[in-house]
């Protein structure tokens, strides 16, 4: 009898391994967030040095600082008055508080220091501000006087840190990797295994029968006369309907996303700042079109914001990024911030159009917006959380028509609509009229 080899030994020093290794990247990795989560000394000062400022309480400053004084001033950069970070340096703090209750009763008096600044900025008037007190406009300068923030560095994502950390600080691709080496393990133990009872049933003058050829695939398919038959209707079939919804997608820019020259993000303005849509869009209240808003409704607001606040960023558009396209609309405007005059040179801005009807359709945004009172999302889609504007909406004939089956009309103070209405609710025998029962299915109201 030949003596059998036993090969398991080499896989138990392989998964004896493996288990090493698992143990060592565990607490690799429990060591790392340890490390992670236990705070810098720096930082630790930094923090106590902020709060314990000598000024006043930098929390209540803020939000006085944003109710009284944002609209004039930043802390970090000038605005329609000066940048109000280091002005603790430049001027006593008894002649702070004089200026802030009334400046301009000091710069009558005479004083000198009151007439510079007002001569430098343009003989601009700041408000007087006799409500507030000592504690009040320290607070404030605690506020403006902290140092300014480092812009904080972007971060993976969800993704990120999702694929970065685990469960209890292991990482998933670690985990991951481990895996794949236990299968790749597993398939040589399982090729060594296959091996040896081969050559044990070969020592043993075992025969180890071989499996019958069976008939190819294709043969036995084309040899079966019905099941070819069947094949090719369906096949037709499919064809057909892919074609068919292939065709009917001509013309349909559902989720158009274009890049725009200058990026504005309607999450911001709409969502975040909740800035009515016909502040910018105004004539959709009084014509067909919504239009495209001038660049100065824009410089109505961005003569004094030059820069969003570092909350605004996101994890894919940076702070920097939004301070930029700032920048853009700047150069279209030819606003300088640095004079805050305009230079009377403009740019056209180049705007991508997203929304498009065919020339023989038409659409009024007055009768929609100011008549039936149908809000923008309706057809826009959740424009208040987009970032980037896309078509929500297919507007297709299909789509305008199922709108008109299933809304109602408005007959609140509108003559008119209250005496057709009563007539047509009693032909129809109902009480309130879809827009296709007053006629909104009628080809002349949408094509001429």
């Amino acid at each position: 009898m030949k003596k059998v080899i036993f090969r398991h030994s080499t896989s138990r020093q392989l998964l004896l391994s493996v288990a090493f290794l698992f143990s060592f990247s565990v607490f690799v990795q429990a060591q790392e967030q340890t490390a992670q989560d236990s705070p810098a000394p720096a930082e630790a000062s930094q923090e106590a040095a902020s709060g314990g400022s000598s000024l006043g309480d930098p929390g209540a400053g803020k939000e006085l600082f944003n109710s009284l004084c944002a609209a004039c001033h930043k802390p970090y950069s000038n605005s329609i008055g000066p940048a109000l970070n280091g002005v603790t340096d430049r001027h006593d703090m008894d002649w702070i508080h004089e200026w802030v209750k009334n400046s301009a009763a000091l710069i009558a008096s005479g004083d000198s220091k009151a007439n510079a600044v007002y001569n430098e900025w343009g003989q601009t008037a700041m408000p007087a501000f006799p409500q507030l007190n000592e504690s009040d406009i320290n607070n404030i300068l605690a506020y403006v006087e902290q140092p300014k923030p480092e812009p904080k560095a972007a971060s993976g994502g969800p993704a990120g840190e999702a694929g970065g950390q685990g469960a209890g600080g292991v990482s998933v691709n670690v985990i991951l990797g481990i895996l794949v080496f236990v299968l790749a393990i597993l398939l040589v133990v399982l090729f060594l295994v296959n091996k040896t009872l081969r050559n044990f049933a070969a020592a043993s003058g075992i025969t180890i029968p071989e499996k019958p050829k069976s008939k190819p695939i294709h043969k036995a398919f084309v040899e079966n006369q019905f099941l070819v038959l069947v094949s090719a209707v369906v096949v037709l079939l499919a064809v057909g309907y892919f074609a068919y919804g292939f065709f009917m997608q001509v013309g349909v820019d559902k989720g158009y996303q274009p890049i725009q020259p200058i990026h504005y993000s309607h999450r911001i303005h709409a969502g975040d700042n909740q800035i009515e849509c016909k502040y910018c869009h105004s004539s959709a209240r009084t014509s067909k079109t919504a239009g495209i808003p001038s660049l100065n409704v824009c410089m109505n607001c961005h003569k004094s914001i030059s820069e969003v606040s570092p909350e605004t960023a996101t994890e894919e558009y940076s702070k920097e990024f939004y301070d930029k396209e700032i920048a853009k609309l700047y150069d279209a405007t030819g606003w300088d911030p640095a004079t805050r005059t305009y230079s009377g040179e403009e740019k056209p801005v180049k705007w991508v159009r997203i929304h498009n009807l065919p020339d023989f359709a038409y659409f009024n945004h007055s009768q929609h917006v100011s008549v039936a009172g149908v809000e923008c999302q309706k057809c826009h889609g959740p424009i208040q959380e987009m970032e980037v504007v896309y078509q929500n909406a297919p507007l297709t004939m299909g789509w305008c028509v199922n709108c008109h089956r299933e809304t109602n009309i408005r007959i609140e103070g509108n003559e008119y609509y209250e005496k057709v209405h009563e007539e047509l609710s009693k032909k129809y025998g109902v009480e309130e009229l879809t827009a296709a029962q007053m006629g909104g299915l009628e080809c002349g109201k949408c094509h001429y």
